[in-house]
């Protein structure tokens, strides 16, 4: 499993004991023990830079639609971006909501990589018209992530919206005829479409991309769609083979390592770092300056500060907040420190177990051991997300995108194939 996927990491603190002596080099022991204790600075920086998002996904994790008055300013960002450049921040992976609704996207974008910071987005596509990918094709430390649930319209537009398959194709489509080198098909697997990952692989493949594929949480939106969605044990198996397989050309992120279990050699069978990054390698800042320890846990339990408040701003977060601090202690995983495969899968998801109601020292919900499933079984609380920005759109799938009016749509009157933002400047 593929936890970080940049070749530049920024400079780590080493454990006391652990520093070099001078007339030996450092003993630099697991990686994963190394990132336990926490790095200078995130390896994958989440920066969700707006809600506005012209889809609504049945799963999304934060829950996107409408835009939060309190958004931060153009200028505040780019203040952001001067810090991450200072603290040696690789790059940034920026998404949302859909980010290139905002009017600034492009003009922080070029600021980013002005100031040697690189610019990983996220997009479901609607934005790619011909010229803006000739505009990508041109820059070398821009990444571009297309999000697509189905290899087929029927499966994806299910649970993004109907056009959306077409939408991400198309886009795909222009990368690709204006020679961008290397986009990313981003795909949250679901119990739909684990059947279709040859096929995604297939699509990939023909246009020049890589597939990334990530887990379904049960966070955001995805909480009341999570037990109708998530994969089925034997399709966790499924996919569990098809990684072993083919996992060395597929990137993963962080998001599989409770299928670790599954290795009957004691290790994961499965490439890269299997490790939960929150508070360590990795967290995320979300439109109005808020930092969460983790993409996938944005909930008051899970926040560490808010940059525009903090004295010091994110690096005083990062490397100094008590839950960023708390996390990089050693973690109490319970009775799974008792199970065979416990250095493989760590215990599981923190997100996944507590958007689930299951307690964070306990397996993850969708452990492959069945440890979870009595869990879930049983009686409880499910926490109640403290941010929501939807447009009151039913949570079902076959959700269909409002269409009108500014309130409900943040691009109300713009067209897909346009270039120019929407018909209001106060949604957007």
């Amino acid at each position: 499993m593929t936890t970080v996927e940049s070749p530049v990491m920024p400079s780590m603190t080493p454990p006391l004991g652990l520093e070099p002596q001078p007339t030996s080099p450092p003993k630099v022991g697991r990686l994963v023990d190394q990132f336990e204790k926490g790095l200078d600075a995130p390896i994958c920086l989440t920066w969700e830079l707006t809600y506005a998002c012209n889809l609504s996904c049945v799963h999304c994790l934060s829950s996107s639609g409408k835009r939060d008055p309190r958004e931060l300013s153009t200028e505040q960002c780019k203040a952001i971006i001067d810090e991450l450049q200072r603290m040696q921040v690789f790059y940034v992976n920026i998404g949302g909501g859909e980010p290139t609704v905002r009017p600034d996207f492009w003009e922080l974008v070029d600021y980013a990589t002005d100031h040697q910071v690189g610019v990983k987005f996220s997009t479901n596509g609607l934005r790619i018209t011909p010229d803006v990918a000739d505009r990508l094709a041109a820059s070398d430390y821009v990444d571009v992530q297309i999000s697509l649930d189905g290899a087929t319209a029927e499966v994806n537009d299910a649970v993004r919206g109907p056009g959306s398959f077409d939408m991400a194709v198309r886009a795909l489509e222009n990368l690709s005829n204006a020679g961008f080198a290397d986009a990313k098909i981003s795909v949250v697997m679901t119990r739909e479409n684990v059947s279709q990952l040859d096929e995604f692989k297939a699509l990939a493949d023909k246009y020049g991309a890589t597939l990334r594929i990530t887990r379904l949480r049960p966070s955001g939106r995805g909480a009341d769609v999570w037990d109708d969605l998530h994969p089925l044990p034997e399709q966790q198996r499924e996919l569990y083979d098809w990684l072993v397989a083919h996992g060395d050309n597929v990137l993963t992120g962080d998001s599989f390592f409770h299928l670790a279990a599954f290795s009957e050699s004691g290790g994961s069978g499965l490439p890269g770092l299997n490790l939960c990054g929150a508070g360590r390698v990795v967290c995320l800042i979300d439109p109005i300056g808020d930092v969460y320890a983790c993409p996938f846990a944005i909930h008051e339990n899970f926040l560490a500060g808010n940059i525009t408040t903090t004295e010091g701003g994110f690096q005083e977060i990062w490397q100094r907040s008590d839950l960023f601090t708390e996390l990089r202690e050693p973690q109490n995983a319970g009775a799974c420190t008792k199970c065979q495969h416990f250095d493989a899968c760590r215990g599981g998801c923190m997100a996944a177990k507590f958007f689930t109601g299951l307690p964070l020292a306990g397996p993850d919900p969708e452990c492959v051991q069945g440890f979870g499933e009595e869990l879930l079984a049983g009686d409880r609380s499910k926490p109640t997300a403290n941010k929501d920005h939807s447009r009151g759109v039913p949570l079902t799938l076959m959700t269909r995108p409002p269409s009108r009016d500014c309130d409900e749509n943040p691009l109300a009157g713009f067209a897909p194939t346009a270039a120019s933002g929407c018909s209001s400047t106060n949604c957007c």
